[in-house]
């Protein structure tokens, strides 16, 4: 008999297979069958089907008895591949630890964890950070399999330990050259091919001195960061100097660009519009506060855009995202975002209300002024909508004649508006 305000479970035929954990991921290493426990050798040879790379499936082999599915090129079909055998005994081969960089993270997205079973293996950076001694905690791990190189600019801290998992063998050399031709010259650049396995080489130069050839496409990169003088170091915290960035002069002084990253107060995941993006300053030291975070760079003027495109690339943040054009026309088709900046173009009420209407629930709009007429434009909807109002005014010393005395800058007065 039911008692009381029990909680009541149904139960369908659907339901029963989807609980039953009919998908394995199993890790393996260079080092092959050897190096799999007793319940992965299982897992594998009590598949129907088994998916894999070509040389998981190889390595795999003595032990695979159902049928072997190499993963389709592209990729991209794969989730929908393994799901649609749903609810028969399947495999899939995975490098190392499936949930670090791996098939498990991609496939998860899709399938339950309740429907899986997974046994990892070591994975190349536990087996890199094993050979030199390194403590993953203190460690920045970073793949670049498919991704531009560039990523790795916003990490190259002086005494920073990094460890990249690369696409190919000839990744190696063009970190180097991307080190040196940064400053970071003398930093130390170790290599560790084919981790675990038969053929494990580790060879360690400096990035000037680089000259390895025949690297193993399966490679991880250590590198102790050295930085000579002058070498390229972001800042951590906003605020940059303006010299990091290209400009012909349209651009957010570093002082007032970290009170506006501190008004625009990203959060995690979130996504900014920077209208009239000039430089793409303010986009690009957004991004650099998280790597969760995206933004849009909206600029009319053709060359503006392309000097936002190498700044972003410079500053190691190639996913910023440019739209040509003037606002509010180029805003239409975007994505809505968290926050939005207006540091340039704010010259009638029509673009202001655009931005409003954009926002999402909660979202933060900032406008900087300098002439008077934008000033008016910011009196006049703080009147209507409210928010916080802002003078800022910042004066550098600079040699008068044979004595030093104060320069004031243009102030700016900047609004903050939330969105209720």
């Amino acid at each position: 008999m039911p008692v009381a305000n029990e909680p009541r479970v149904e139960t369908s035929p659907e339901n029963s297979a989807a609980l039953r954990r009919w998908l394995s991921i199993v890790g393996i290493g260079e080092d092959g069958i050897d190096g799999l426990t007793a319940r992965a050798r299982e897992l594998i040879g009590s598949a129907e089907i088994v998916f894999g790379g070509r040389r998981h499936l190889a390595l795999a082999a003595p032990l695979i008895r159902g049928a072997a599915r190499a993963w389709p090129s592209p990729f991209d079909g794969a989730v929908e591949e393994v799901s649609a055998h749903r609810g028969r005994a399947v495999c899939v081969l995975a490098s190392g630890d499936p949930f670090h960089y791996g098939v498990g993270a991609v496939l998860a997205r899709r399938i339950a964890p309740d429907e899986m079973i997974v046994v990892p293996a070591p994975s190349a950076f536990s087996l890199a950070a094993a050979r030199l001694g390194w403590s993953i905690p203190d460690t920045i791990l970073l793949s670049l399999h498919g991704r531009p190189l560039d990523l790795i600019r916003s990490h190259l801290q002086p005494g920073a330990r990094l460890l990249i998992l690369t696409g190919d063998g000839e990744s190696p050399a063009a970190l180097a050259r991307l080190l040196a031709d940064s400053g970071f010259g003398r930093s130390q650049l170790t290599v560790l091919e084919a981790l675990g396995g038969p053929r494990e080489r580790v060879r360690s130069t400096s990035a000037a001195e680089y000259d390895f050839s025949n690297v193993d496409a399966l490679n991880v990169v250590a590198i102790e960061v050295e930085a000579a003088s002058g070498a390229r170091v972001l800042p951590l915290v906003p605020g940059a100097p303006d010299s990091l960035f290209e400009h012909d002069g349209q651009i957010s002084k570093r002082e007032i660009r970290a009170v506006v990253l501190s008004a625009l107060a990203p959060c995690r995941g979130e996504l900014l519009w920077d209208i009239g993006s000039g430089s793409g300053s303010v986009a690009i030291e957004w991004m650099l506060a998280d790597s969760s975070l995206r933004a849009i760079a909206i600029e009319r003027r053709v060359d503006r855009v392309a000097r936002i495109m190498r700044n972003a690339t410079a500053c190691g943040v190639p996913g910023l995202k440019i739209v040509t054009g003037a606002a509010p026309n180029a805003l239409g088709d975007l994505p809505m975002p968290d926050a939005i900046f207006v540091g340039g173009g704010a010259n009638d009420a029509g673009l202001l209300d655009a931005a409003a209407r954009a926002l999402c629930t909660g979202g933060r709009l900032v406008v900087n002024a300098v002439t008077l007429e934008t000033e008016t434009l910011l009196l006049s909807r703080h009147s209507i909508l409210g928010g916080e109002l802002r003078r800022l005014a910042i004066s550098r010393s600079e040699r008068l004649g044979d004595k030093t005395a104060w320069r004031p800058a243009l102030p700016v007065t900047q609004w903050i508006w939330i969105k209720p």
